[in-house]
Formats: structure tokens, C-alpha cells, sequence
């Protein structure tokens, strides 16, 4: 992490940070090493091109929030793990926004990615004062619906053909939960 950056919130082993344009080496470096991971289910910028578009929407965007998910201990303080995006945020009496995430396959089976959606969830209910947050999973993504079932999601629904992804209109679970589901949250509401 560069000494300019500051942790949004922190746990006792991740920090999450807003995304720049100066993480476009480390990211799509580490989303070509975690290809085989990803595929079918995401397809993260692998080039800095890529990225820059990439990155400019979670940015720029006021209806996005992009947060990188950053190593705290070992070899490499400040290393990304991964990635959070708080997509189609809105306000209202909606308050709710659409998660999408990825894990880098160097922090696979260590928790980083759940204690990161955990500052994540908190952050949205919190400083964002969002009220729900939802993530599409497709149901044969085991390791996606297992993150969001250990977060406290709960399973409200499945959606036929619901995003275009790899060449195919997929099926989707839907998983949410809501500021009143976590502990420390409060209800958000824009007065």
C-alpha cells in the first residue's frame, strides 16, 4: 500500500481500500495468475488498457464503489487478495446496491476474502448508509456461495437466464442481506 493510501476499514489481517489507476500492474497481474480460478465465472482486467477503463467507472461512477481487498501481515504488507464492488447503487427508498467480487488465487482457503466483505458489508451499511446489498451467484459456484452464505446472506431466489456471461445468458442464485442482518450495523436512512 502506498503511503499516500489510507484503509477505509481494517480487520485483523485485510484492509480495504478504494481502487486507482496506480494498482493497474499489481491487479492485472494478479488476475492473469488467477485465470484457471476464475473462469467460467468472472472475467477481471488481465491488461492495463483494460484496467484503466476498468477502474474509471468504479472511479468516476457515483452509482459504483470499488474496494481492493490488501494483505495487513506477511512478506508483502499492502498486497491485494482480491476485489469488491458495490455495483447499481441506489438511493431512495431502495438504499441497495449489487455486489460483485474475485479472490486472487495466491489467497485462496486463508479467509482474507471474508473478513474483507465483512468490512465491506459494514462499510456499505455504515459511511455509504445503504440499507441491502444483493450478489448474483451462479449455482455451481461452490466456493461464491459459500463466502456469502458464511457472511450471512440469505438465499431469497433464483433468476433464469439472468446475466450474459462467457457467450450464454446464465442462471443465477440471489443472495442478500440487509443492515438489520449485521451485528454493529445500524439502519440506514436518508432524512
Amino acid at each position: 500500500m502506498s503511503a499516500t493510501t489510507a484503509y477505509l476499514a481494517e480487520g485483523a489481517r485485510v484492509g480495504v481500500r478504494h481502487f486507482s489507476y496506480q494498482d493497474a500492474e499489481e491487479f492485472t497481474a494478479r488476475a492473469r495468475e488467477s485465470k484457471l480460478l476464475h473462469r467460467p465465472w468472472l472475467f477481471p482486467p488481465a491488461d492495463t488498457e483494460n484496467y484503466a477503463v476498468y477502474a474509471r467507472r468504479l472511479i468516476e461512477d457515483p452509482t459504483k464503489a470499488g474496494f481492493l481487498v490488501c494483505e495487513r501481515e506477511g512478506a508483502e504488507p499492502g498486497r491485494i487478495a482480491g476485489f469488491i464492488n458495490i455495483n447499481n447503487m441506489v438511493e431512495g427508498a431502495f438504499l441497495s446496491g449489487a455486489l460483485g467480487y474475485g479472490a486472487f488465487a495466491h489467497t485462496v482457503g486463508r479467509g482474507l476474502m471474508g473478513e474483507g466483505l465483512a468490512l465491506v458489508t459494514r462499510h456499505a451499511f455504515g459511511p455509504l448508509r445503504l440499507h441491502r446489498l444483493e450478489v448474483n451467484i451462479q449455482p455451481a459456484n461452490a466456493a461464491s456461495i459459500a463466502l456469502v452464505r458464511r457472511a450471512g446472506f440469505r438465499l431469497e431466489g433464483y433468476s433464469p437466464d439472468f446475466l450474459f456471461i462467457d457467450g450464454a445468458w446464465r442462471d443465477h442464485e440471489r443472495w442478500a442481506i440487509t443492515a438489520e442482518m449485521v451485528e454493529g450495523s445500524r439502519p440506514a436512512s436518508r432524512a
